[in-house]
């Protein structure tokens, strides 16, 4: 069904490949390169030559924070997407295709295979002998030979890719399911036999025969584990369901101006030991139990149609009395870290758990964003991160695109303060370029984070807040399937 291959061998053939076409809706798209005034291109070089932020390319980074090693993109031109791990390897999404590392020396990273299999944006998980890519640009068949096509064509196709990684150097892909507007992001909720993977995507459009409005809920795929080939389709939930041609979520504009449509979901992170669920959809944020995970039903379902623009991502602490959202002002693309957006947009949402069962609330607490100002020329905006497990504390790592990585406590809901940070200055000084860190997680006691342009990069914590983390092993993490990482 498809073509892989190990880095040796394809280099050309992979190098020849015709990258895919990003979706160009909000959320994730990665930035094309805008000219930006000369006054803004003043203040940048002013802001440099006065130390308020890295030259160009620039790293620097708080001092308990050691920038270990960088392994630069290589066969897949790309961009570079999220991450997953399982032992001792990092899987890295990238929009045409993924490449597996060994770090099992976390200062010296090495590549393993690299798949062409074009298709943004490629987000990525695994679990046991499974790994699983999302395809959310249109494509000419399900092939990893495809090309781009309309989505207005009824024969293009998008959605699910399952590979069997039973050899790591050579990962075979085993299945496709096609999915109502594609699989812009995927979350796994893993079982003995099965696998559930839940599937969200956006934007629906009555000319799109594949992906047709309202599209107010999520695709959800069972694969089974010894016969991943059946997988499929078995029910399509309505997360928010109401009268009319465009569901009960968020309306949009001009109702709420700056704020997405709720057309479906961006992301979901599941809490499987808990049988409970967060959702990061376009103009909502929701909090669903997946008890029966072929049916979630939703429990609560907030909006701030004041600072958020776009709900993304979604993070739990362990005790799941909390959760952190994250607002994709400007789809990845736009420079939103500056006084002129403020602390408030572009930012987390710390919500509380508040009751019990069917009848827990989110209550609003307060935002958090990154304290240092970047360059206009710098795509900046909350996106990927995880927890770093500590006993007693939430404590999160998070990537900001060219705003870097911030770890952060949030403890006290109310009053989040970052600990930590990397970053590297920006791309240009007189244009605005897409880039910097996508995701950024803590797995065995390391950050890992995938820089769209930069590479893979690995760094090193060292602090009495976060120390603790380091005795937590684990055999496996997609962070938007969260561990009990104390059990």
């Amino acid at each position: 069904m498809g073509v892989v291959a190990a880095c040796t061998g394809l280099l050309a053939a992979l190098l020849t490949a015709v990258p895919a076409a990003a979706t160009p809706d909000p959320g994730d798209a990665p930035a094309t390169e805008q000219g930006i005034s000369r006054s803004a291109q003043a203040e940048a070089a002013e802001a440099i030559a006065a130390g308020e932020i890295p030259g160009q390319d620039e790293i620097v980074h708080s001092d308990n924070i050691e920038h270990l090693a960088n392994i630069p993109k290589d066969a897949l031109p790309g961009t570079n997407s999220d991450l997953a791990f399982q032992g001792k390897y990092a899987f890295a999404g990238n929009y045409d295709g993924f490449r597996i590392f060994d770090i099992s020396r976390p200062k010296a990273p090495r590549t393993v295979a690299q798949v062409l299999c074009p298709g943004s944006q490629n987000d990525i998980s695994v679990s046991g002998d499974l790994l699983f890519l999302s395809t959310d640009s249109s494509r000419s068949d399900s092939s990893c030979n495809s090309t781009t096509q309309p989505a207005t064509e009824k024969s293009s196709w998008e959605g699910m890719k399952v590979f069997d990684i039973s050899d790591i150097r050579n990962p075979k892909y085993v299945a496709a399911v096609e999915t109502a507007c594609g699989s812009h992001t995927h979350t796994l909720v893993p079982e003995r036999k099965n696998v559930y993977v839940y599937v969200s995507s956006y934007s629906p459009s009555a000319t799109y025969p594949d992906c047709q409005p309202p599209h107010d809920g999520i695709s959800v795929i069972k694969v089974p584990r010894k016969a991943p080939e059946r997988a499929a389709v078995v029910s399509f939930p309505v997360l928010f369901p109401g009268e009319g041609p465009d569901g009960g979520g968020n309306p949009g504009s001009p109702t709420n101006p700056g704020v997405s449509k709720t057309t479906g979901c961006h992301d979901i992170t599941v809490l499987p030991d808990k049988d409970l669920a967060a959702g990061a959809c376009m103009g909502d944020g929701i909090l669903f139990s997946i008890k029966d995970p072929e049916n979630p039903k939703v429990i609560d379902q907030v909006q701030d149609n004041v600072n958020f623009a776009f709900w993304h991502s979604a993070t739990f602490n362990q005790k799941a009395d909390k959760v952190v959202f994250t607002d994709e002002l400007g789809g990845g693309g736009a420079a939103t870290c500056n006084a002129e957006i403020g602390p408030d947009r572009g930012a987390d949402g710390i919500y509380d758990i508040v009751g019990k069962g069917d009848k827990r609330k989110l209550v609003f607490r307060s935002y958090f964003k990154i304290p240092r100002h970047q360059a206009d020329t710098e795509n900046c905006v909350a996106h990927n991160g995880s927890l770093i497990p500590v006993k007693g504390k939430d404590l999160m790592v998070q990537a900001w695109y060219q705003g870097g990585v911030s770890v952060w406590d949030f403890t006290n809901s109310s009053k989040p303060k970052e600990i930590a940070y990397f970053e590297r200055g920006p791309i240009s000084t007189t244009t605005l370029v897409g880039g910097g860190a996508w995701s950024a997680y803590y797995y065995n006691g390391y950050i890992y984070s995938n820089d769209i342009a930069k590479g893979f990069d690995v760094l090193k914590l060292s602090d009495r807040r976060t120390d603790p983390a380091k005795r937590i092993r684990l055999d496996e993490l997609n962070v938007q399937t969260q561990p009990d990482y104390f059990d």
